[in-house]
Formats: C-alpha cells, sequence, structure tokens
C-alpha cells in the first residue's frame, strides 16, 4: 500500500512541474483571467486598472535625409504594447498585465500594493 502512495504522489509531483508557467491566472474576485484573454474580458472580470501606459517593444531609430538634403531622425515602434496595472492593497500585489493587439500576453507583479484595493473582490 505504501509503495501505491509513493508512486502517485510522484506522478503527481512530476505532473505540476509539467505544467507551463502560463497556465496562471490572475484572480478578480470570484473570476479569473489569462494570457489569450481579450481587454474587455479582463477589464469586465477585473474592474477598472489603477493606470495604464503604452510601451514599445523592439524600437527602431534610424536617420533618413530628403531629396532637398535634410535630415531627420524616424523612430518605429515594432510592437505596440498596452500596460495595465491593478493595485490589490495592503496584503497583496501590484499586478502589472501586459496586452498586444487588444489581447493579454503576460501577467507579473510589480511588488507590493498599497492602501485600499483597486481589484475586484479583494
Amino acid at each position: 500500500m505504501k509503495k501505491n502512495n509513493i508512486i502517485a504522489i510522484l506522478a503527481a509531483l512530476i505532473f505540476l512541474l509539467l505544467l507551463p508557467l502560463s497556465s496562471w491566472a490572475f484572480r478578480c474576485g470570484s473570476g479569473l483571467v489569462s494570457e489569450g484573454d481579450s481587454k474587455t474580458k479582463v477589464q469586465v472580470t477585473c474592474g477598472k486598472p489603477t493606470s495604464k501606459e503604452t510601451a514599445c517593444e523592439n524600437a527602431h531609430e534610424y536617420t533618413t535625409t530628403s531629396k532637398s538634403g535634410k535630415t531627420r531622425n524616424v523612430k518605429k515602434c515594432g510592437k505596440k504594447l498596452e500596460v495595465w496595472y491593478y493595485n490589490c492593497g495592503d496584503n497583496d500585489f501590484i499586478y502589472k498585465l501586459t496586452f498586444e493587439n487588444g489581447i493579454l500576453k503576460d501577467e507579473d507583479t510589480e511588488g507590493r500594493g498599497r492602501g485600499k484595493s483597486d481589484c475586484l473582490g479583494r
């Protein structure tokens, strides 16, 4: 009987270790959001974020010269990202949700939250 228990525990541990990290989700009250969800679903599930910002990934900068001889610097953004922050209060974290083309691509924490929670259900 002990051998079966050990095998079951080892199988469960191996299964948990093989789960991809992207399977984690951000809990908003009784709802969950995870990678692949739309901005609309996130806002309906979690409410309005504490703050939003835009970011640029893989930016390129180069100089061009016009026919008249004027030079100018040009900046191009490779990927436009939108980042939403949720401050979930004193006993929780600040969550950073990154969207690309309106789809949640990454969820991370940005340190401890402060004050009253802006997260639904927390």
